[in-house]
């Protein structure tokens, strides 16, 4: 009996494989196995299958702070990026502004929005480019940073696309809404609609920190609410600032995170008599945990009749 024993762990023992601790399990006597209907071929797939799963887990538990500190420079990378194209979008605008006055604002002229005009269309690209004077190109300059580099900071090519996508509402609502052969040129536009993306950004991906700042510098630029809505003093285009408005706050929901909606439904799927059957669960640190919720780590949910459930709820009695 002794001889048999030894045999059956020496058996046992050529199947062990590293759990992702790099520590060894002890092995199931026969007995054990013909209980759980894995035979030893069964069994060795599964421990095979078991060693593939835990290296994917951990890599995926790589998270420490090395992780966190690669997260923070990416972050601070992006802001670079941001703050120096703020910085050439001003001197863009001042050039053209120079070049403008120098030719008698005929730049306004030949590529302002012309309202209703279909061959002047294409204009709506250009016009937020240009002023019609001094004082116009210095009341926008500020705050067009300001809102430009809290939208830039967080990703300077989903920025790209929400600037695309404030050009558009904000010049449409200004080529349908103004008065037959109104010209209008300026970046008060994307002032608004970089306004109205930082707010829904921080109310749709839930950041407090984006919602507040948004609030905070509207409050700054007060003066940016009285010239959006109908009433505004005569020469100011509250269309197009509506437009750009509404624009940005579409932009917060086009180029919204997905962040909040995986880890929602990650912590739905291991949430236990959700479907009336018991579930295993395995965290990504290697930490096996049946039947409950894992908090502040992603899970992976196994089924009660998968081959590998078994062999999970051993190494949770072990402690591995």
């Amino acid at each position: 009996m002794i001889t048999r024993w030894r045999e059956r762990r020496a058996e046992a023992s050529a199947t062990a494989v590293a759990v992702p601790e790099g520590r060894r399990f002890p092995p199931w006597p026969q007995a054990g196995r013909a209980q759980r209907g894995l035979g030893a071929e069964g069994n060795t797939a599964a421990l095979a299958s078991a060693r593939k799963t835990g290296e994917n887990v951990s890599m995926a538990s790589q998270t420490g702070p090395g992780t966190s500190r690669r997260a923070a420079e990416i972050d601070v990378d992006e802001a670079r990026k941001a703050f120096f194209l703020m910085v050439g979008f001003i001197a863009l605008i001042w050039v053209l502004q120079v070049a403008n006055w120098a030719d008698s604002y005929r730049l306004d002229t030949d590529y302002g929005i012309l309202s209703r005009s279909v061959s002047r269309l294409p204009d709506i690209f250009i016009a937020p480019f240009l002023h019609f004077g001094w004082d116009h190109i210095e009341g926008n300059s500020g705050p067009l940073f300001v809102f430009g580099l809290l939208a830039a900071y967080r990703g300077v090519v989903r920025f790209l696309g929400v600037t695309l996508v404030v050009i558009i509402t904000s010049g449409m609502a200004a080529w349908l809404f103004e008065s037959n052969g109104t010209v209008t040129v300026g970046a008060s536009g994307l002032i608004f609609g970089y306004f109205g993306y930082v707010l829904a950004r921080g109310l749709i991906d839930r950041n407090l920190i984006d919602a507040l700042i948004a609030i905070v510098m509207g409050l700054s630029y007060y003066y940016l609410v009285t010239i959006a809505v109908p009433g505004a003093p005569a020469g100011i285009s509250w269309k197009g600032h509506l437009g750009g408005l509404v624009g940005g706050l579409a932009a917060g929901w086009i180029f919204r995170t997905r962040r909040g909606r995986a880890f929602r439904q990650a912590r739905t799927a291991v949430e236990p008599g959700a479907t009336g059957t018991a579930t295993t669960a395995v965290a990504t640190t290697g930490t096996a945990t049946t039947g409950a919720r894992t908090t502040g780590t992603a899970t992976m949910p196994v089924p009660k009749g998968h081959p590998r459930a078994d062999l999970y709820k051993e190494l949770d009695d072990m402690g591995l």
